[in-house]
This record gives C-alpha cells, sequence and structure tokens, in this order.
C-alpha cells in the first residue's frame, strides 16, 4: 500500500521522467524529507539544466543512458504521466519490487482540500477551466490542476490555502492511482483514441473508470444521462444536450437548464455549440454538487474565452472563414469541430497513426464535407475510407493549406481539425496550430502572432 502522508520521511524515493510534474513531485518529496533521486532517459541541454538545478536543491539527479540501468533498490518510485510503465526506464526500476503510483496520486496524499476530477476524450480543459472559473464566481478559491498544465504537486508547493482543486485528468494518470478520490468526479464523454497505448476500447475505458474507483456514497458524480456507465457509489447529477430526462438540460440550442430552472443562455456567452453547452453543464454539475451559488456560476461564464486551437477563428479571406482545430486528435472532437460548421466546407485533417480508423465518420464527412485536403502518416488511408469526398493529398501543413486556399470559395469554410495527434510532424498540437495559424495570417495579409516558447 501506499505510505500515509506522514510517513514518506525517511523513505527512499525515486522520481522518473524529468518534465514540469517530475520536478513537482521531486520538490515535494524532498520538503516531505524523503532521499531523492530523479531519473530521465534524456540528456538533453534543457535535462542538463534541470538536472543541475535539482541537485542544488539537494536532490539526486541521473540521467542519459545510465538512468536505465540505475541498480538502486527505491522504496516508492513516482511516474510522470505520458511515460509508459513498459519502457526501460521503468521495468528498471519495478523489477526489484518498487511500488509505482503517478505525480497526482503522491499529491493527492498530501493534501486535504476536495478535489473536482474531470476525465473524458474531449472538453477535459475547456470543462476544467469552465469549473474553475465558475466556482471562484461563486465565491470559492478553486485552482486548476493536473492535465491541464499545473501539476498537482506543484500547487501543494504554493501554500496557498485553496478551498477545491479541479484536477484534468488523462487515463495515463488513472492507470497508477490507488488512494485518488475526488468528492466530485465528472465523466463528459467516451471515444477511440490512444488506441497506440491501449489495445482496444475497453482496455481505454477501464483506465478512464478508475476515476470512480474509490468514491463512495458521500461523494458525486456528473455524468451524461446515459446508460453506458456501470452502476456508481456516488450521487449522480446527469446531463445531457439531447434527453430532457437529465437533470441539467440544453433547450432551443441556447438554455441551459436544472430542474426547469433557467440556469444560463449561452448565446450571452461566447461560447456556442452542443459540445460546449455539455461542457458549462458538467461545471454547474460540479458546483451544484458542492452547493455553489449558480446564480453566481452563471455570471462567471459571459467572459470565458475559450482555449486555443479548440474551434478558434483565425481569419477571414475574399470571404472564406479559417478555423484552428488542431487540440481535436480524436474523431469525436472532429465529428463535433464539422457539425458546428455552417454552409460549404474545406476540412484540413490527418496526422500519427494512432491505431483507430477513419472509416466511423466517413458519412458525416460525405454529407458535410465538398473537400478533404489530408496530411501526415494517416493521409492516404483516410482518403480511401472517405471515398467518393473529393481529396486532395498534401506532403505538409503549408502544402495544405495552399491548396486548400486556391480551392475554397466565398463564404465557404477552410476547418483544420486534423482527428488525431501530430507527433509524426510536430511536436504537439500546440504547434500544429500555431504553424495552421502562421500560415493563415500569411494568407490573410495579417501580422504573424509571437511563437510560443
Amino acid at each position: 500500500m501506499i505510505p500515509e502522508s506522514n510517513s514518506y520521511a525517511g523513505l527512499k524515493t525515486v522520481v522518473l521522467g524529468l518534465g514540469r510534474s517530475g520536478i513537482a513531485a521531486a520538490r515535494l518529496l524532498r520538503r516531505c524529507g524523503s532521499g531523492v533521486t530523479a531519473l530521465d532517459s534524456d540528456d538533453s541541454t534543457l535535462l542538463q539544466e534541470r538536472a543541475a538545478m535539482l541537485r542544488g536543491e539537494g536532490i539526486g539527479v541521473i540521467i542519459g543512458s545510465d538512468a536505465e540501468k540505475d541498480a538502486t533498490r527505491y522504496d516508492l518510485a513516482i511516474l510522470s504521466p505520458g511515460i509508459e510503465e513498459s519502457v526501460p526506464l521503468v521495468t528498471n526500476v519495478t523489477s526489484k519490487g518498487t511500488l509505482l503510483i503517478g505525480e497526482m496520486e503522491l499529491a493527492f496524499t498530501l493534501t486535504k482540500v476536495p478535489v473536482v476530477a474531470i476525465t473524458g476524450t474531449n472538453g477535459k480543459t475547456t470543462t476544467t477551466e469552465l469549473t474553475v472559473r465558475m466556482l471562484c464566481g461563486a465565491g470559492l478559491r478553486a485552482a486548476a490542476c493536473g492535465n491541464i498544465g499545473t501539476p498537482m504537486s506543484e500547487l501543494l508547493l504554493d501554500n496557498t490555502p485553496w478551498e477545491i482543486l479541479v484536477a484534468e485528468v488523462s487515463s495515463f494518470q488513472l492507470e497508477t492511482i490507488q488512494k485518488f478520490r475526488p468528492k466530485v468526479a465528472l465523466w463528459l464523454n467516451l471515444s477511440p483514441n490512444h488506441l497506440d497505448r491501449y489495445p482496444s476500447m475497453n482496455e481505454y475505458r477501464d483506465a478512464k473508470l478508475r476515476i470512480f474507483e474509490n468514491q463512495t456514497a458521500e461523494d458525486w458524480v456528473v455524468i451524461p444521462s446515459t446508460k453506458e456507465l456501470p452502476a456508481l457509489k456516488a450521487h449522480a447529477i446527469t446531463f445531457s444536450t439531447t434527453d430532457s430526462d437529465a437533470d441539467l438540460t440544453f433547450a432551443n440550442g441556447r438554455e441551459i437548464r436544472h430542474g426547469g430552472k433557467l440556469l444560463l443562455d449561452l448565446h450571452t456567452t461566447r461560447l456556442r455549440g452542443p459540445h460546449n453547452a455539455a461542457n458549462v453543464m458538467a461545471g454547474f454539475g460540479a458546483g451544484i454538487a458542492l452547493g455553489a451559488d449558480t446564480t453566481r456560476m452563471a455570471a462567471a461564464v459571459s467572459d470565458y474565452d475559450p482555449p486555443a486551437h479548440r474551434c478558434e477563428f483565425i481569419a477571414e479571406k475574399a470571404g472564406v472563414r479559417w478555423i484552428n482545430d488542431s487540440k481535436a486528435t480524436n474523431l469525436d472532437a472532429m465529428e463535433q469541430a464539422i457539425r458546428s460548421v455552417d454552409g460549404p466546407l474545406i476540412l484540413i485533417a490527418g496526422g500519427k497513426d494512432k491505431g483507430f480508423e477513419f472509416a466511423p465518420i466517413a458519412p458525416l464527412v460525405r454529407k458535410r464535407v465538398s473537400l478533404a485536403v489530408l496530411i501526415g502518416e494517416m493521409r492516404h488511408r483516410i482518403a480511401r475510407d472517405w471515398a467518393p469526398v473529393p481529396a486532395i493529398i498534401a506532403e505538409s501543413l503549408e502544402e495544405a493549406v495552399a491548396a486548400a486556399a486556391e480551392k475554397a470559395e466565398p463564404r465557404s469554410t477552410v476547418l483544420f481539425s486534423p482527428g488525431t495527434s501530430s507527433f509524426d510532424m510536430f511536436r504537439d498540437y500546440i504547434r500544429r496550430g500555431e504553424a495552421f495559424r502562421s500560415l493563415v495570417h500569411d494568407l490573410s495579409g495579417q501580422p504573424q502572432p509571437a511563437a510560443t516558447a
């Protein structure tokens, strides 16, 4: 079992991976009195700088190939998100019988602050941001953490007296929990994703379902009003954009209601579409579970801007709208983006082969898309799956943007919604989206935005 929070002192611990989460976990363990070593297979200049910094704080660091050969037997290992348990860096440690947990699990055992945990294939980041904004609007000191960017361990290090931690939780983080028990667990949706990591949808779903594993009848879940989830121990609040029997409903394409009471007119905000309505309803569900004032929560949504790279309007050139949806890394997100566009549509799609097919979305593409411009590892396979939709095969994003610009007619939309991840061409969806934005600004004659560091 995992040690209690007061018994990390004196343990010999190891942190696997020196990204932001790993650094925060190492520092947190050091503060608890553990003897800490950090291991990372990389030996880049950046990693060398991080290693020097941590060594100056009394934390041992081994990087490069030597990290995979460390002979020490540790009492506890902390795994950074995104590192698979099967890689040599991890198996070298776990083969000695060392207990492995994730950074989020570590932080959870060290805080008494209630946690709202949000998982799902799509909408996690938007819902996390919205939930924090809405809870803060209702007067609660809430902070976002987890997969959204700030590790939970990092929040604990700054000693701010938070009242609620709102965590975006990935399936990868849930793989290594043991005690993690959110006061409120939000399940947004599930669609094919990460099938390059999981053998099937069943394994992916099972990882996600662990968010409910340790909850009791004293806790809450906020879930879609479907029959797809198993029986849960916690109290349930349901939401739906189509089911009028749900606790939270969406009517007339704009009205979010709870028990028949109007909570929010979506048209008074900068959010549009059923997918955003679902995200807002989930946020309301968290607040209702915590007893927050829904009127104050609604007011806090009015000036919220959706995250960049998610159905983000970029520019209009000669009557053609350009939309950046680089954050769409699975078919469900792509489907939502396609359905949000009215009128003639050119779709730029494709990227890394993540182990799933694009055929399931073909009927919608054939109905809504006039031209597909395809990039990445999967470009030829997608063209076959979507036939007879006219398709252009592009060898780069720059070539794809140029082809779309040449073919687009006035009053049409060019939507960049890849439907898969970017790692075959870009470091992440953010860099991919920034590249698209820059290319479109070049086309429209607008100034280029500064690149993200």
